[in-house]
């Protein structure tokens, strides 16, 4: 190996060592969780998939504070009563100041319909928010 090579090496890993003691700073507050449990009509649910990764991901990755976002389909209740949702959302962002600067953003006004519309209960339905312990 050469000097060179080795050396770029030793600065990529200097990196990431900076960037995981940064991750694990106890001064950040632990980012906020956003779960929205969804009853996505059966006939619109190739519509709802299609405009959460063509319209809503792609405007939401742009926003500060964003972390993850992503979308699980229900396959099996393991344990409990019966539920009526199909899919969960799940959106990450550094808080809930930041998560409130988006969803008042005209880009969210605008996108949010796009899912939204492929639900049964358009107007009632569980959103709920978790702090990170």
């Amino acid at each position: 190996m050469n000097r060179r090579s080795h050396l770029k090496g030793m600065l990529g890993l200097a990196g990431l060592g900076l960037a995981s003691a940064q991750a694990q700073s106890p001064s950040k507050a632990p980012p906020i969780q956003l779960f929205v449990e969804m009853e996505v009509e059966p006939s619109r649910e190739k519509e709802m998939i299609d405009n959460y990764h063509k319209i809503f991901y792609p405007e939401a990755i742009k926003h500060p504070g964003f972390i993850s976002l992503r979308i699980l389909k229900l396959r099996k209740v393991m344990q409990g009563p019966p539920t009526p949702i199909n899919y969960r959302f799940e959106l990450v962002f550094e808080s809930e100041e930041l998560r409130q600067k988006w969803i008042a953003s005209p880009e969210h006004k605008r996108v949010w319909p796009t899912i939204e519309r492929t639900l049964k209960h358009q107007a009632d339905y569980p959103v709920l928010l978790f702090d990170e312990v």
